[in-house]
């Protein structure tokens, strides 16, 4: 009986020691295998990421390696500044150069390169693998590179796009610019401005690589000379405010509302509201003196606090009874024409409308507003 006991110990222990060799080898033998295929996996990785990504792409090994067609073929294919590896991924896949998104996606992640993904046209064929185009993505050079300026960033999400655009103008040095544009050639119209913040014009463009920081700044400045005419900078002044002032304006209806049909009635309660010297209380100023923070994920904060409306700001419409020194975003043209062209009405308030559509409903008094709250 002890005999057997002991037996059927040894037989257990053996079991246990071979299943601690086998995952010991499985553990070890998975990143060796495919590092023999695939080369070294990127060092920033952690051990149990290479071991996954490593068994990722053992699996998915014939859809890195074999081509999507034979067509060879050669297409533009552009990757858009501030592209994740996913977007990039799936891309490729639907324009039919790569076999499987997910499969070029653990090979890029795999081999470090889903931090190095650089906006560009590159030239692409099915014919190629897909380590053949994560390579190619990665060493081509185009002089010129697209970026995209966002109607309603702020200059510091201008700037956070930079690194991966492909332009070498460090967020550092552009942001040195736009808040103290002193050394810049400026336009007449725009000398003495203590910010360009609201004037680096919302839209596409076609950057060199290698441009400087401060052609850069200008080429966004012109922009906005080129599309906000003479005629409607005259207007803007004709409705009582500076150019500046206008601008602070078109920068807060630009980000207190995304329909552009409302807009030249929203300037409207804000200008009414400044001929009798009631305070602009909008939310927006609130988040732009709020800033970044990881905890809300941005730049601005949504929804807003009760206790934020009260942060010390000279930016804070809700304590600072005019309107703050510079713009808070870029804006737009529809904006800008807004506070150029206002509606007349008798509107003081405006909040959203309760079904979800992003447009909003107007009042004259505080009663009639605080009616239109959702319940």
């Amino acid at each position: 009986m002890r005999k057997s006991s002991l037996s059927l110990f040894i037989t257990i222990v053996l079991i246990l020691l071979l299943l601690v060799i086998g995952l010991a080898i499985f553990w070890l033998g998975v990143p060796t295998l495919a590092e023999g295929s695939f080369g070294s996996a990127a060092s920033n990785l952690t051990p149990m990421q290479r071991w996954t990504y490593s068994l990722q792409v053992l699996v998915n090994e014939n859809k890195l390696t074999m081509p999507k067609s034979l067509v060879a073929s050669q297409t533009i294919f552009t990757i858009p500044s501030g592209a994740s590896v996913t977007s990039v991924a799936m891309a490729l896949e639907q324009n039919g150069y790569i076999s499987s998104w997910e499969a070029f996606r653990y090979y890029v992640i795999y081999k470090g390169m889903d931090t190095q993904i650089k906006a560009g046209d590159f030239k692409l064929s099915p014919s190629m693998t897909a380590i053949e185009i994560s390579e190619s993505i990665q060493s081509a050079y185009s002089a010129d590179v697209p970026f995209y300026i966002y109607p309603g960033w702020r200059a510091e999400e201008i700037a956070a796009a930079l690194p991966s655009s492909g332009i070498e103008v460090t967020p550092e040095a552009f942001l040195a610019l736009i808040k103290n544009p002193v050394s810049l050639n400026l336009p007449g119209n725009l000398h003495g401005l203590l910010s360009l913040e609201g004037y680096l014009f919302p839209g596409e463009y076609v950057i060199n690589r290698k441009i400087s920081a401060e052609n850069l700044v200008m080429t966004f400045v012109q922009r906005f000379e080129d599309s906000v005419s003479a005629e409607v900078q005259a207007q803007l002044q004709d409705n009582g405010l500076s150019l500046r002032q206008s601008m602070v304006l078109a920068s807060i209806i630009q980000r207190e509302t995304f329909v552009d049909s409302e807009r030249a009635l929203m300037a409207s309660v804000f200008y009414n509201r400044l001929a009798t010297g009631m305070k602009l209380e909008t939310d927006p100023t609130v988040q732009y003196a709020l800033g970044y923070s990881d905890s809300w994920g941005g730049w601005w904060k949504s929804p807003l606090a009760i206790s934020d409306l009260s942060v010390q700001s000279p930016f804070n419409t809700y304590i600072i009874p005019a309107l703050p020194d510079h713009p808070i975003a870029n804006p737009d043209l529809p904006s800008i024409m807004a506070v150029a062209q206002p509606e007349s009405s008798f509107y003081y308030y405006f909040r959203a409308n309760c079904d979800g559509s992003g447009s909003h409903v107007f009042s004259q008094t505080f009663e009639e507003h605080l009616s239109n709250a959702c319940q």
